[in-house]
């Protein structure tokens, strides 16, 4: 294989600050069982890739829970496989992919990994893109930098040689660059750029309504079957959990409901994750409820987006609006009182 691949996992999304409070922006919840970076990690797998360097920012702790040894994904390997790495980032300190300051950290990732090229991506990123198409379009360009598109939206996935990587990893603070996408959007000399163009799902998850509509977006069935695609998987941390409970007098329509959940009240339009409670006489509407989230007897939730370990008390009544969703951070207890 020609391609090694780097997740930065060290970007801060300022947008979805309110469900990275406690997690780094790879570690975000969506479609019920996945995280965020689940979707870059399966590309990588799915394009046959099995050298990957994951480079984290300081708030990695739920982050490295996540990936563990990568054996969910098969990296668990002597040879190659997964490379977690740690850096001194803190949040805030970049804001583009392929922090130069970043990668600099681990170098010697550069100089063990004997792929010759190296795709760079984010995390926050969604499709089903094909890593090695791109690389025989990059090398068939002659280009310097391959950069992925779709409707001319940038995907923030970037090819390159790994010989050029170095070099700009170590010339960044002269040149007044700080990443390869910063390099890439100011098209600096001399480097030459080509883009490649991918034609399936896409979704950028940059902001809190992006989050919630590429969310809802899943419930349509023609949008779930372009992007879980059954020759390229979409892996994730393996739990072993029941199937989800659905009580006498419970009414589920157009959900996405996750294992190990218990339900006695009516749930529309809305996504649960993992073990999640949902008391009688509740009504969820095009919400979503993370993992071990207690909604207690009689509640009304309208637009409401529950961080993990939520405690929505009986009879709370709770609405937000399309345009901007009422969020509850993590581990909060609402109250009757509290609701709004």
């Amino acid at each position: 294989m020609r391609l090694a691949a780097v997740i930065d996992a060290t970007v801060t999304i300022p947008g979805l600050k309110e469900l990275a409070m406690y997690r780094s922006s790879a570690s975000i919840p969506f479609g019920g069982r996945y995280r965020l970076i689940d979707f870059a990690l399966s590309n990588i797998v799915n394009s046959n890739l099995n050298s990957v360097g994951i480079f984290a920012s300081q708030q990695s702790v739920s982050l490295m829970d996540h990936i563990g040894s990568g054996k969910s994904w098969d990296l668990d390997r002597r040879k190659n496989g997964l490379y977690f790495l740690p850096t001194s980032q803190r949040e805030g300190d970049h804001l583009s992919v392929g922090s130069f300051e970043a990668l600099e950290e681990h170098l010697n990732f550069f100089h063990k990994i004997t792929q010759p090229y190296v795709m760079v991506t984010s995390t926050f990123c969604i499709s089903q893109i094909d890593y090695n198409d791109m690389l025989e379009k990059h090398l068939a360009s002659g280009a310097d930098i391959t950069e992925a598109v779709c409707d001319e939206a940038c995907m923030k996935a970037y090819i390159l040689s790994k010989e050029l990587l170095m070099q700009m990893i170590k010339n960044f603070r002269e040149e007044r660059v700080v990443s390869v996408e910063d390099i890439v959007n100011l098209k600096k000399k001399p480097y030459t750029f080509a883009q490649y163009e991918y034609e399936g799902y896409f979704a950028l998850i940059n902001s809190m309504e992006s989050y919630f509509n590429e969310s809802q977006a899943l419930l349509s069935k023609e949008v779930w079957l372009r992007l879980f695609l059954p020759d390229r998987p979409i892996y994730t941390k393996v739990k072993d959990e029941p199937p989800t409970k659905y009580m006498k007098g419970s009414d589920v329509k157009r959900s996405l409901v996750a294992n190990g959940s218990l339900l006695k009240g009516q749930v529309t339009d809305s996504i649960l994750s993992r073990a999640v409670s949902i008391g009688k006489n509740s009504k969820l509407e095009k919400c979503i409820i993370m993992q071990k989230c207690v909604i207690e007897e009689g509640c009304d939730l309208l637009y409401v987006i529950a961080d993990k370990d939520v405690h929505i008390k009986a009879g709370s009544i709770i609405h937000g609006t399309k345009e901007k969703p009422v969020v509850i951070r993590k581990g909060s207890v609402v109250s009757e009182g509290d609701a709004v």
